[in-house]
């Protein structure tokens, strides 16, 4: 049976502040859990309904497993419809985006993502699922983009975010210091299939309403659109991101570097 303090505690790492705080976040589902075991991610703790005992992998003995009754686990899950399988799993001292990890991010990613001020959790966590499928390691994010921890976020990138670094903080900073090439998502660019991108670059994608900030649109060296061929006013910032990963990654295979 849960006591009143670990429904307190696991309802708490919904919220920003508490999982600053604990240093902790939820993942929810068996898929998504198997996903973190396996990573550099520790996994603090398990909550599981009865049935989901025969039902889960190996775990390793230091990860304290915790059962509770069907009633209880609807009262910690952020689900409409619980799995019945919840994790405590610790967030990582890693995410800054700081001087020493550039040369890092360049060494390992061709291609980087970055994101400026997308704030819907959902389309973040479709970008990190996005970003694992192409096999891009970092994405950098301002600030004001959503916490890649949010439940919604985690749940979206269906573990996905446990390969996948996000680091927050200075992106003028990052594109100053690097003189990385920066392609950015534009309604008036030039045409997605008539940009050439060069084999290490950023992709760089904007606010769900308002787009691309100021002070980044000022240092995109490319404008890049993608073209329209029916009525909508505009693309999903999660699809946009899917087709430019895609084009890049063609070419990148048409030159023979993949």
């Amino acid at each position: 049976m849960l006591s009143k303090a670990q429904i307190q505690y696991i309802n708490s790492l919904q919220q920003k502040k508490y999982r600053k705080q604990h240093q902790a976040f939820i993942v929810e589902g068996m898929k998504s859990i198997e996903e973190f075991l396996v990573s550099s991610y520790s996994v603090l703790q398990i909550f599981h309904t009865a049935d989901m005992l025969t039902k889960m992998p190996k775990i390793p003995h230091k990860i304290k497993l915790n059962e509770v009754r069907e009633e209880d686990f609807k009262k910690i899950s952020a689900l409409s419809t619980p799995q019945g399988i919840l994790a405590i799993v610790e967030i990582p001292d890693a995410g800054e985006l700081q001087l020493d990890i550039y040369s890092q991010i360049l060494a390992e990613d061709s291609l980087v993502i970055g994101l400026d001020e997308v704030q819907d959790p959902g389309n973040l966590g479709t970008i990190i699922r996005i970003a694992d499928w192409y096999g891009v390691k970092h994405i950098l994010a301002t600030k004001g983009t959503a916490d890649a921890y949010n439940p919604k976020t985690v749940q979206a990138s269906m573990g996905s975010l446990s390969r996948v670094q996000i680091h927050y903080g200075d992106l003028k900073s990052f594109i100053k210091e690097t003189q990385i090439p920066v392609f950015g998502a534009l309604l008036n660019g030039e045409s997605l299939y008539d940009t050439q991108f060069e084999k290490k670059c950023m992709v760089l994608l904007g606010n769900e309403g308002n787009g691309i900030g100021e002070d980044l649109m000022r240092l995109i060296d490319k404008p890049v659109t993608i073209p329209s061929f029916g009525g909508a006013e505009s693309l999903n910032v999660g699809v946009a991101t899917a087709i430019f990963c895609s084009e890049y990654k063609r070419q990148q295979i048409k030159r023979g570097s993949i």
